[in-house]
């Protein structure tokens, strides 16, 4: 896997060359958890379908990127939305991509898409987030009580370099006191390019209400997709249904 150095920071990364001329270039932000590996084919499956060219990164502390030099603060997302994605979008010469973000990655999309004064074609919104729940709490605090008996530390280590301290990194912030105040619906109604937000019915960490608050604070048009069956990710859980939700509203972005 190649490295791009980004605020002296070596980020892991994956290109994947556009096959169709004029389609905007997908950005790809993962999850809590996640990483380039993690995403499995799922990139290449919707890069192949739309023709786009695609980024794929892991953020640092995850993957195979530089570990964190410290712990997230509660403005974690915020930092990598309007300070690391910017610098990594100039890196590569993307203008006007097309972001596909997935929980923490979908909350850095509208983050970066509502404050960084940048134009974004459009929006891909896997179970984002916009204020904390109490559900979200009750889970996160559930993983960490379980994480060494259900093995998942193993399960995450052939997505990370270190998968404890990714899983600390994550889990860690969410849980801190502080974090209960979190909330970026103030960046909503600056977000004028069209969204497609999509969530499990079976959602562990978030309930309807997040795609509600985001539809109703954007000034762009917004579609919500609620996947029965589906978990917190809808690119793995119901990777089909998602994958042409996706392709259908990349494909309609002129």
């Amino acid at each position: 896997m190649p490295f791009v150095a980004i605020g002296g920071c070596r980020l892991e990364y994956e290109w994947i060359a556009e096959t169709r001329p004029g389609v905007p270039t997908l950005v790809f932000l993962h999850e809590g958890l996640g990483s380039v590996a993690l995403w499995r084919d799922f990139p290449a499956k919707l890069a192949a379908a739309t023709g786009a060219a695609a980024l794929v990164y892991s953020r640092r502390g995850y993957g195979s990127s530089d570990a964190l030099e410290a712990p997230h603060a509660v403005d974690y997302m915020h930092r990598e939305a309007l300070e690391v994605l910017p610098a990594l979008l100039d890196r590569f010469a993307i203008a006007a991509p097309v972001l596909v973000g997935h929980s923490d990655g979908a909350s850095i999309a509208l983050i970066h898409a509502g404050g960084a004064g940048r134009d974004v074609r459009g929006l891909v919104l896997e179970a984002p987030h916009v204020f904390v729940e109490d559900v979200t709490i009750a889970s996160i605090a559930a993983a960490k009580a379980s994480y060494a008996a259900s093995g998942l530390g193993r399960r995450l280590a052939p997505y990370h370099a270190d998968p404890d301290a990714a899983f600390r990194g994550w889990n860690d912030i969410w849980l801190d006191p502080e974090f209960r105040a979190w909330n970026i619906e103030a960046y909503l109604p600056a977000i004028a390019c069209p969204a497609l937000a999509i969530q499990g019915e079976e959602d562990e960490y978030g309930t309807v209400a997040q795609l509600h608050a985001i539809r109703r604070g954007v000034a762009g048009p917004c579609e919500l997709l609620l996947l029965p069956g589906c978990r917190h990710s809808p690119h793995r859980d119901q990777a089909e249904a998602t994958l042409q939700a996706m392709v259908r509203f990349i494909g309609g972005l002129g």
